[in-house]
């Protein structure tokens, strides 16, 4: 019986639908009113017992032209006369709640990509999808449906870090396309959820695709790739998103090869939709299809831009282009039937948001305020932070010791709250600067004088000597430096930033060098440089001037205490570079060269400063015994391969094992090395673990030239270690890797 109702039920709905469409489709003008939309009724998009695609039908057979264009703005009006909330698509979360008010904030993305720890991630976008629902469950209970207050987060930023002049490579996971597909992966896990209907949160690949900088002419800039690296290099992470389940995917605002990313049927339909299968919404970056029009001259007119975007594929505009499409359906330009597919698609997201279910179906529902910024998120924030260090270089000045006599801390950015941010940031009632930090690790009797020092970015206004003679008496100096994110950002967001929040040169401000120079002339006890930074900041003169070395990136509202657990010896530093650093400004190609040769550790031909994955220890640690579980490895055959690691220091730690992979007898050129997987392993002083990878066949494909994956027989390189594979982090310190070799047949 119940069966039967149901089939009656699908029937009416569809004939219900149908009769509507016949009713619009004339003039796309007329309210798509049905004798079932009367005042009190229960329409069929309301009844969670049917089929997801029925309701959202249902809903937009109810719907005028008009209220089916505005629901495809990301500030969707209310349409009260259906009883559908209005709601605003556009939200951050890029490394906690942002913008919305009080939230955990966490270390900033290029900061967590430094973890090399996907575990990690996955805690840390769980926490962030708990609060946000919390955040918006209280939102709502009081009718509030503001910008940045939805379940839509248009994050993670998973474009290659090709360049470090790019102001927002600091979003990014850094320049590998296998550790941004696994962290990328992990967090979207996090943040969705797992539950068998609803997404705990939407999260949205941004921005697709070949985009990064320069920032000032993003609006007009035509990317060139050729089909290599875009299948090499910037495809790869969206792809494995996509397979993820990611619920969106941002089209980011330049050309690739001629066509604008949010006009393009290739990259939009094709690539996306036939390729990938991917069933998510597209949303335009935000102001994307004014530039069709107004930058790129693509089209001529806005409705023009509407429906070429909506055309091609995009479902939602950040932006006021889309209420154009009115015009384009009269103008013969787009059909009303692609408005409907397209918001079906759209719609879908809301949907499986539960946000036209009964409240109590739904358990996020459930997720109350005591979640935000709760110990356990506070605890998970300083234990990233901890974990995102990087030691560069340690002449035996660290760990210091919490009993001291003297610590002298210096630099603009020991005190500076803006440096544990980075962009995209929420606030925090709490942020422990690393000053506060340090401060709070020193044992009563031991002294600690801080002075500012110098300023950032340029030299001081007078010329008296900032470095006082007191600090003579002092046990260690420590200098906090590096840049903030006043400096680097987005376009329009870093407001000290002379290049539109790109920069120029990679090197400090000279005035910055000149100061640890004076220092160093005055005082022969440990030096200690902490860096602030969202990018490879290349600081030769720095190395050599400093006893150790540390980069903090922009560690977040723990960032203080997580910095002063590395500083003083109760956490061990095991963060790894996401990219590679540079000597100079001079070692890159073009900033605006697409292409990625002499780019990134895996096509870089010059010796760098600090290579890919490089990061020191407080231990040493040794690897030996790399063995394969066949050198002969038949097509469409995994390989397993072992190696042993073992602390052979005096510390417990952890250590970031690493695997790259060399194709050395391929059709066409490959990366020198790539990436391919990676584990924290923890241990004791002595105690050694045998460490398994399995390679599986598409890690042995080349892509040639035509942009085709391939497998070819010949012979293989695998490499283990604890870096990438350079003879400069031998030199810095780092272990020696192992090395062996099978071939496919």
């Amino acid at each position: 019986m119940k069966k039967t109702c149901l089939i009656s039920a699908l029937v009416l709905v569809s004939m219900s639908f149908l009769a509507c469409r016949t009713e619009t489709l004339g003039t796309g003008m007329q309210p798509a009113m049905s004798p079932a939309a009367t005042a009190g009724e229960k329409m069929a998009f309301n009844n969670p017992n049917l089929p997801l695609e029925v309701r959202i039908n249902d809903m937009i057979s109810r719907m005028t032209l008009e209220e089916k264009v505005s629901q495809m703005s990301y500030d969707s009006p209310a349409i009260e006369r259906l009883g559908i909330p209005a709601y605003n698509w556009w939200n951050e979360c890029l490394h906690g709640v942002a913008r919305a008010g009080r939230a955990t904030v966490f270390p900033q993305a290029i900061g967590l990509a430094a973890t090399f720890d996907e575990d990690l991630m996955l805690q840390i976008s769980t926490a962030i999808s708990d609060e946000a629902r919390a955040m918006y469950n209280a939102a709502v209970a009081k009718d509030r449906r503001l910008q940045y207050g939805g379940l839509t987060f248009w994050t993670p930023n998973i474009n290659i870090f090709r360049d470090p002049r790019w102001g927002r490579g600091q979003e990014t996971y850094g320049e590998d396309p296998y550790l941004t597909s696994v962290m990328g992966t992990a967090f979207v896990k996090g943040l969705q959820g797992s539950h068998p209907k609803y997404l705990k949160a939407a999260a949205c690949a941004k921005h697709y695709f070949v985009h990064s900088g320069p920032e000032k002419d993003r609006h007009s800039f035509n990317a060139i790739a050729s089909q290599k690296d875009m299948y090499e290099t910037y495809l790869p992470a969206f792809k494995a998103l996509v397979d993820a389940g990611v619920e969106a995917i941002m089209c980011a605002y330049n050309r690739v090869n001629g066509e604008p990313c949010c006009g393009s049927g290739t990259l939009l339909k094709s690539i996306l939709r036939e390729q990938w299968g991917f069933k998510g919404h597209i949303l335009s970056d935000c102001g994307a299809l004014y530039d069709l029009h107004n930058g790129h001259k693509i089209t001529a007119t806005s409705v023009e831009s509407a429906a070429l975007a909506v055309n091609s594929g995009v479902n939602l505009n950040c932006g006021n282009t889309f209420p154009n499409l009115v015009e384009a359906v009269r103008q013969g330009l787009v059909t009303e039937q692609t408005i409907d597919e397209s918001l079906a698609i759209l719609l879908r997201t809301r949907f499986r948001l539960g946000l036209f279910d009964p409240p109590e179906m739904n358990p996020y529902n459930k997720i109350s305020t005591d979640v935000i910024r709760c110990e356990k998120h506070r605890q998970l924030a300083r234990q990233a932070a901890a974990k995102s260090v990087v030691l560069l270089k340690n002449d035996n000045a660290l760990p210091l010791k919490k009993d001291m006599k003297y610590l002298f801390v210096t630099g603009p950015y020991a005190s500076d709250s803006e440096v544990l941010l980075g962009n995209y940031h929420g606030v925090s009632d709490d942020m422990v600067t690393i000053i506060e930090g340090l401060t709070a690790k020193l044992e009563p009797g031991s002294f600690l004088q801080y002075r500012m020092g110098f300023l950032p970015d340029r030299a001081n206004l007078n010329n008296i000597d900032r470095v006082p003679d007191a600090i003579r008496s002092a046990d260690a100096a420590i200098v906090v430096m590096g840049v903030s994110p006043l400096i680097e950002g987005e376009e329009g967001a870093a407001i000290e930033s002379t290049h539109e929040g790109d920069r120029e040169d990679i090197g400090l401000p000279a005035n910055q060098v000149d100061y640890l120079r004076r220092l160093r002339d005055k005082f022969n006890k440990p030096i200690i440089v902490i860096l602030t930074g969202g990018c490879a900041l290349a600081i030769p003169q720095v190395h050599e001037l400093a006893d150790a070395v540390l980069y903090a990136w922009y560690p977040g509202e723990q960032g203080g205490n997580g910095v002063a657990d590395v500083i003083f010896g109760d956490a061990s530093p095991s963060g790894r570079l996401p990219v590679t650093v540079p000597v100079s400004t001079g070692q890159l190609p073009p900033f605006e060269d697409y292409s990625m040769e002499n780019r990134t550790y895996r096509y870089m031909v010059e010796e760098p400063l600090y290579p890919f994955g490089f990061g020191l220890s407080f231990t040493k640690f040794e690897y030996s015994s790399l063995r394969l579980g066949t050198t002969e490895v038949e097509p469409g055959k995994n390989v397993v391969v072992l190696a042993t690691v073992t602390n052979v220091g005096d510390y417990e730690a952890e250590e970031v094992v690493q695997l790259y992979i060399t194709d050395i007898e391929a059709s066409v050129k490959t990366p020198a090395y790539s990436l391919k997987g990676f584990q924290r392993v923890s241990l004791k002083p002595g105690r050694s673990r045998t460490v398994a990878f399995t390679i599986t066949p598409e890690m042995m494909a080349i892509v040639n030239e035509k942009g085709e994956s391939i497998i070819e027989p010949g012979q293989f390189l695998i490499t283990i270690g604890g870096c990438s594979p350079n003879q400069r982090s031998i030199d810095l310190g780092a272990p020696v890797p192992v090395q062996a070799s099978f071939s496919v047949m």
